[in-house]
């Protein structure tokens, strides 16, 4: 267990930093959290807990340098290579997608969520990159529509992160795609996750460039993102820690991925920008930093101010928002409580209520493997807490609440 506090304008109480060490602390030692690393920053602080161990067993102390599986929390980062497109006007919002993505022309929609895959109705109007972007093009995950025949086709095609199979690379992907009928029209609903892998096969195919090579050259390299990427290299895999799925009902610890010869150790053929992203604390800090600071790095501007603004402010209509309202309010036991912001941007959620502690405008994400990551633009604030427990139960949500619950009360005014 250690602390590591970087000193210049305070920015947190002395006696809070100390509550969120313990609340930490005791999530991981109730034997809920083998380990966890948090790293806090406000104005000139930056204060990082690292508390507990790799694996559940014991092993190596986790730390400041140990790489985690991002899962959903890759959605925040992997969308940058989209607004660089639309800085460089190579993108257009309002442009059909169907000239790098003829997959997707002609579409047909279900006439009712629930209707038979052949009970559709054609598409009011072609798919733009502004609805792939807001994820609002008609098909994703549902959680609340499970045992439909769309969602269960969406599953039977393999399009989706986490079944028992990987996802096939991109063409092949976007292929399966092309052969299921929309959830909704065009622009008309908000849907998650298919629209943000999506996402990294139109910048693969606009920039002729793998999504991750396109990646690493406008964002992780000028950020100083060293460990950031779609696998974990042979010769860093013992940073990786295991990542555990605890049994929903008994609580019991399983291995879901192993380090070596898992998921991650080798490069994926679908390198997806829903959540396949593996990084570290201080590689998120350095991105999440920047967009508070409207696109600069160090002095570099690496995406403009306009297009962060567009990213982290609510792009939802009410009508488009229905969706997510019902996975958020209606859905607590599924979700442990994750997903009450109201809006969402581009790649990420967006406070527009004062549902907790959180100031309206936060924006960030939160992962299926343990991770949550935000900055708030108000508090001038940005918090990441990792683990390697996913969301199978309530334990690592759990946590998140507590993290950012306690957070909020160590901000000095």
């Amino acid at each position: 267990m250690s602390v590591t506090t970087t000193h210049q304008p305070s920015g947190f109480t002395k006696t809070g930093l100390g509550r969120l060490h313990d609340v930490l602390a005791r999530h991981v030692d109730s034997g809920r959290i083998p380990g966890v690393v948090a790293l806090v920053s406000r104005g000139g602080e930056t204060h990082v807990e690292e508390i507990g161990t790799t694996h559940k067993d014991g092993g190596a102390p986790i730390g400041r340098d140990t790489i985690f599986r991002m899962a959903s929390t890759s959605k925040p980062v992997s969308i940058a290579a989209a607004m660089v497109l639309l800085d460089e006007c190579r993108l257009r919002l309002d442009d059909p997608v169907e000239p790098w993505l003829p997959e997707l022309a002609d579409r047909q929609v279900l006439r009712r969520i629930d209707s038979p895959l052949d009970d559709t109705v054609p598409a009011r109007r072609p798919i733009t990159v502004r609805d792939v972007l807001t994820s609002t093009f008609g098909l994703g995950m549902d959680m609340t529509v499970i045992g439909t025949p769309i969602m269960g086709a969406v599953f039977e095609a393999g399009i989706t992160p986490n079944l028992p199979t990987p996802m096939p690379e991109p063409d092949e992907w976007m292929r399966r795609l092309g052969t299921l009928p929309l959830m909704y029209q065009p622009g008309e609903r908000w849907q998650y996750q298919i629209a943000s892998d999506l996402v990294g096969v139109l910048v693969a195919r606009v920039t002729g460039q793998s999504f991750e090579a396109f990646l690493r050259e406008r964002i992780f390299e000028p950020l100083g993102m060293k460990d950031t990427g779609f696998h974990v290299p042979a010769d860093q895999i013992h940073r990786l820690p295991p990542l555990y799925a605890p049994d929903p009902v008994t609580g019991e610890f399983h291995v879901w991925d192993q380090a070596q010869g898992g998921r991650h150790s080798a490069p994926p053929a679908f390198p997806g920008g829903g959540g396949g992203l593996n990084s570290t604390a201080d590689d998120y800090h350095a991105y999440f930093r920047m967009l508070l600071n409207h696109g600069v790095h160090d002095g570099q501007r690496i995406l403009s101010r306009p297009a962060v603004e567009l990213m982290t402010t609510n792009r939802l209509t009410p009508e488009q928002q229905a969706t997510r309202d019902v996975m958020a309010r209606e859905n607590v036991h599924i979700s442990f409580g994750q997903g009450q912001h109201g809006g969402w941007g581009l790649g990420m959620a967006v406070r527009t209520y004062r549902g907790d502690y959180a100031s309206i405008g936060q924006f960030g994400w939160d992962g299926g493997a343990g991770t949550s990551t935000y900055a708030d633009p108000d508090q001038q604030l940005i918090g990441i807490l990792l683990t390697q427990v996913g969301s199978s139960n309530a334990y690592s949500v759990q946590l998140m609440h507590d993290f950012w619950t306690t957070l909020y009360q160590a901000v000095e005014d």
